[in-house]
């Protein structure tokens, strides 16, 4: 019961957290003229491409995925692995970080698997995703560290907010002491919970890579796992034509855009709500875009993602029983007289 009521907590306190920065960045927008540009002045017809490479995308992470399953047991139905794909991203909406625990416990259910040797394999597609967004942040940051410059130049105030912060006197003071208190008593530390979770992230993380190794079809692993980030990008990054005000932005505006929201959806809140929005404002802001136009783009490009998830999602959890309704109804012992 304890855990129970630790959940809906958890849940509400990040649900709400979540809810909260969405409304500091909606609460002073016109409605009426917000509405007006999702009736007359957006291209439907790029939201849908979008919708569509992401549809790929979510194929190319269940063909991965599969690439991983088969060392470990035989090969799974792809309609089962895709499916079990989407209830995981179903229930991230709901519950972040629940998606991966989810799609282990659907397919394993589905196709008699280990659930503990799929959660292995999901540990190691997580340390993949995570080196790959890590690459695409060195790259926007080599890449676009005079744009930034520039920015600070053409906005003073946020410079001298930034160089404030980061020469507090406070802020050296209270890292400095937390240095020398985390040395002192780095022992007791090592018995925490904060120690031991970091510990056992580390450390999955390392198994994970380590069970790469046994995939027998590295090849395939390697491009699907080139295309399923590169599928992300152009899903966003199609979303800019669909604004005038965003058509005119480049491949590199379009990949500053995608990391800086992707670290949003890493935010550990219900599809990202709120801080993918922010993350996205803030990047097409170092391109020139109005907040304004900025908050209408978040609003559609992840209304549009995040509805599309619900949709297929709902769909999967609906026919996954009827799809295997054969395989979870147990044939009948043949008798003698039957024989006979």
């Amino acid at each position: 019961m304890k855990k129970i009521v630790l959940k809906i907590i958890n849940f509400l306190a990040f649900f709400a957290i979540g809810a909260f920065i969405f409304w500091l960045i909606y609460k002073d927008q016109d409605i009426e003229h917000m509405k007006s540009v999702l009736k007359n002045d957006v291209n439907y017809f790029w939201i849908f491409i979008s919708l569509c490479i992401g549809l790929i995308s979510h194929i190319s992470r269940t063909i991965r995925w599969g690439l991983m399953i088969e060392p470990i047991s035989h090969k799974p139905r792809f309609i089962n692995t895709f499916l079990a794909v989407m209830v995981g991203y179903l229930m991230n909406m709901a519950f972040p970080r629940m998606g991966e625990l989810s799609r282990c416990g659907v397919l394993s259910r589905y196709e008699k698997v280990s659930f503990t040797k799929l959660l292995g394999t999901v540990v190691a597609e997580r340390a993949v995703d995570m080196v790959s967004l890590l690459v695409l942040l060195v790259i926007v940051i080599f890449s676009q560290f005079g744009h930034m410059l520039r920015f600070l130049g053409e906005n003073p105030e946020i410079k001298t907010k930034l160089l404030a912060l980061i020469t507090s006197p406070i802020l050296i003071l209270g890292l400095v002491a937390l240095f020398i208190l985390a040395y002192i008593f780095r022992k007791t530390l090592q018995h925490t919970l904060f120690y031991k979770k970091v510990f056992t992230i580390l450390m999955n993380l390392k198994e994970g890579f380590i069970s790469i190794r046994s995939i027998d079809k590295k090849g395939w692993f390697i491009f699907h796992s080139v295309a399923i980030w590169l599928l992300y990008y152009l899903m966003l990054y199609s979303v800019f034509f669909a604004f005038d005000f965003t058509s005119h932005l480049g491949l590199i505006a379009g990949l500053t855009t995608f990391v800086f929201a992707s670290f949003g959806m890493v935010a550990p809140v219900q599809g990202g709500i709120g801080a993918w929005h922010f993350m996205a404002i803030e990047a097409l802001a170092l391109y020139g875009i109005a907040k304004a136009n900025g908050v209408i783009f978040a609003f559609v490009a992840h209304g549009s993602m995040t509805g599309m998830i619900i949709v297929i999602g709902i769909i999967s959890v609906l026919i996954l029983p009827f799809i295997n309704r054969r395989k979870l109804v147990s044939p009948e012992p043949v008798t003698t007289e039957e024989i006979n």
